[in-house]
């Protein structure tokens, strides 16, 4: 019997299989000799132990297409980010880190602005365009209009998604609101977990519909490794990739040097500044952590 887990804690895993529901499962022994760890997302082969309990063993972890390690979570298509335009304030420096984590792990993004409904329409338009150019599909949403609720259960139908974004831009309404009800603990599985017994929280799928989850990641946050080269920062932005090569010096990292394509493009107003800006402090806090860690 094949499923996916859904969530892991204590040792315990999760599995949905597709019209049978949940099951309890453990890993065999194997996997610890092996040094391998089932995650979240992980498509496995189970052996029925229990039915009446719905209780079942991991007997294989089928191979991965990829594994992300900030969540711990496997077999991701690609990542939904939740800003809000208004209360709080977007800061567009916190929301490039999450973009270049996102780059990093190479999974499509889909970024949402909410909160719409309490923003000035042209500030929303502005910031829309500003990651739209760079290459992101963007939206300004509202969960509390039902089209928006429709238009992102169409972009994440039929994939596996990670949702990310600071606290407070209404990632909580956007998981309830997909789902048609609250869902933070979902049903089948918190009677599983003993009323309680378990709480400490890792990352979890919900399903949404067939074939479609959407991961909650709790602790996702947008952190830069200090261990990225500081000349490697620009790759990960992908509006700088059109101008590779065209500088005068190879190499450009288009902070300091003359000739630089990107500068000649900003200056005619081709690159957006906010997005300019923030790769250059972000070059700076590179520069700086790799001065220290040589000092």
């Amino acid at each position: 019997m094949t499923g996916k887990i859904v969530k892991g804690i204590a040792g315990f895993y999760y599995v949905d299989v597709a019209g049978s529901g949940i099951y309890e499962c453990k890993a065999k022994g194997i996997f610890r000799l092996e040094n391998i760890s089932p995650l979240v997302g992980d498509m496995v082969e189970i052996e029925i132990t229990d039915e009446k309990d719905r209780e079942a063993s991991i007997r294989e972890i089928l191979p991965r297409k990829n594994q992300l390690y900030r969540p711990a979570v496997a077999n991701v298509d690609q990542a939904l980010i939740f800003f809000a335009l208004a209360n709080p304030k977007p800061n567009l420096l916190v929301l490039d880190r999450f973009l270049i984590q996102m780059e990093k792990q190479e999974l499509p993004v889909i970024l949402c602005f909410n909160k719409k409904d309490l923003a000035d329409d042209e500030e929303a338009a502005r910031l829309v365009r500003v990651y739209a150019d760079a290459g992101y599909r963007t939206e300004a949403v509202s969960t509390r209009e039902e089209q928006d609720v429709a238009l992102i259960r169409s972009l994440i139908r039929g994939k596996t998604t990670v949702l990310a974004g600071p606290s407070g831009v209404g990632k909580s309404s956007i998981v309830n609101a997909l789902h048609g009800r609250e869902i933070m603990a979902t049903g089948e599985i918190s009677k599983k977990l003993k009323k309680g017994k378990h709480t400490t929280r890792h990352s979890e799928l919900f399903l949404l519909e067939e074939e479609t989850y959407l991961c909650d990641t709790p602790g996702f946050t947008s952190f830069l490794s200090e261990e990225m080269a500081k000349e490697d920062l620009r790759f990960y932005y992908p509006e700088l990739s059109a101008y590779e090569g065209k500088c005068r010096f190879d190499g450009c990292v288009h902070v300091d040097e003359p000739d630089c394509a990107v500068k000649n493009a900003l200056e005619k107003g081709l690159l957006h500044g906010e997005r300019y800006d923030s790769y250059v402090q972000l070059y700076k806090e590179l520069k700086e952590a790799e001065r220290r860690k040589y000092s």
